[in-house]
């Protein structure tokens, strides 16, 4: 196989974004990807600014505004009695405050264009049935061997294998952290549902001990995305026997009659234990790096997964600009501004999930005080999360001091 540029592993959100933050600097990619098509599994994605500055950089945001869905307002509300406990208001203010929307949108539609925009570039490989195993740095470059026997050789290469990543064991043996929740999620058409029972401009988080639901319009509000997750209390390690669907039926007796409804709806054949890494304080050696899940998963409670993976792609591509001779070198320097970052988000979806969780009372009276004092304007708490402004072509010299 013709040498490429870069070996990519993973061709999910963060490894196409990668491609294109290559593509971006004229360097050529081959991503390799486990699964025997290039796809999305999953239901809805969330973006927030610090994501649509991203794929407004690489030239998507056309396209997936044809598909997405610019909703009006996020809601907390109380799983039991249906009170709106806090809202953001993600209009005009919102829009003025971090100069790009947040939108909703089905994650084969975001992975499908991300995918085309690659192709379009004329730089970008794609080879499926992959599964690497390991990574060997030599005086050529980088090699990858796949569990197959087969090899990709590369001057460098990005592990974007998700949470489960084989590259990185290369820098770390730590393993994924069960949080004990599993999650049921899918999409129905929308003429299935009571639209006059739903909010079809907001983003819904309903909110109680130790669970969750998250529903929003995606496909230009031709489907229905809903979420739901729960702790389970049968969790036992090492066993599937647990967070079953019989299990989220008794979770969420007493549940809001709306709640009640949208469990009828949810796909009961799949479930997903929600995973998280610690964070680690080095993902790069030689001409090899993490982005994405490999790098930093976290739990859902930010809406910021695929949000970190695009800023990674958008900071990588800055820093191959800077460094175009020198993988190391951007490597580095990517690594230095991004580990804090991802490590703060890391956290912070953690410290959330308790919060949205709370199951004693005095610490769901105090957290519902604290929400309803809130104004549908008051956007300092997102500021970190938003506010992000290494999205751009614009390399700011403070940045790579």
């Amino acid at each position: 196989m013709t040498k490429t540029d870069l070996i990519i592993v993973g061709g999910g959100i963060g490894g196409l974004a990668a491609a294109l933050a290559a593509a971006e600097n004229g360097k050529t990619s081959t991503v390799l990807e486990r699964a025997p098509e290039f796809g999305e599994v999953g239901a809805g994605i969330q973006l927030a600014p610090n994501a649509t500055s991203v794929l407004k950089r690489f030239g998507v945001m056309d396209d997936i505004q044809k598909v997405a869905v610019f909703p009006k307002r996020l809601v907390l509300k109380d799983v039991y009695t249906g009170e709106e406990l806090s809202t953001m208001d993600l209009g005009e203010a919102f829009l003025k405050r971090y100069g790009h929307p947040y939108i909703v949108l089905h994650r084969a539609d975001l992975h499908r264009i991300l995918f085309e925009a690659c192709v379009r570039t004329g730089k970008v490989t794609f080879v499926n049935n992959q599964t690497i195993v390991s990574v060997d740095q030599h005086h050529n470059g980088v090699t990858v061997t796949s569990e197959s026997g087969d090899t990709f050789t590369g001057d460098a290469v990005i592990g974007a294998d998700g949470i489960r990543s084989n590259i990185r064991k290369y820098f770390s043996d730590d393993e994924p952290v069960c949080s004990e929740y599993v999650a049921y999620r899918g999409t129905i058409p929308i003429e299935e549902i009571e639209t006059d029972n739903i909010e079809l401009d907001d983003v819904i988080m309903w909110i109680g001990p130790y669970l969750h639901l998250v529903q929003y319009p995606v496909r230009s509000k031709q489907l229905y995305n809903q979420v739901v997750v729960f702790k389970s209390y049968r969790y036992k390690e090492g066993s599937d026997d647990w967070g079953t669907p019989d299990e989220m039926e008794q979770r969420f007796q007493g549940s809001h009659p709306k709640v009640w409804r949208a469990l009828s709806f949810i796909n009961r054949q799949f479930r997903w234990p929600m995973y998280d890494r610690l964070p680690i304080d080095n993902w790069t050696k030689g001409n090899v790096t993490l982005l994405g899940d490999a790098a930093h998963a976290m739990l859902q409670y930010l809406a910021q997964g695929g949000c970190q993976a695009l800023e990674d792609a958008s900071y990588l591509a800055d820093m191959l600009k800077q460094y175009p001779d020198d993988y190391e070198q951007a490597f580095l320097a990517y690594q230095k501004e991004r580990i804090p970052r991802t490590a703060r988000v890391q956290r912070s979806a953690r410290t959330w999930g308790e919060i949205l969780h709370a199951a004693d009372p005095v610490t769901i009276l105090l957290r519902n005080t604290i929400f309803k004092q809130r104004t549908p304007q008051d956007y300092e708490v997102a500021d970190f999360l938003y506010h992000y402004e290494h999205t751009s072509r614009k390399i700011k010299p403070e940045v790579l001091s």
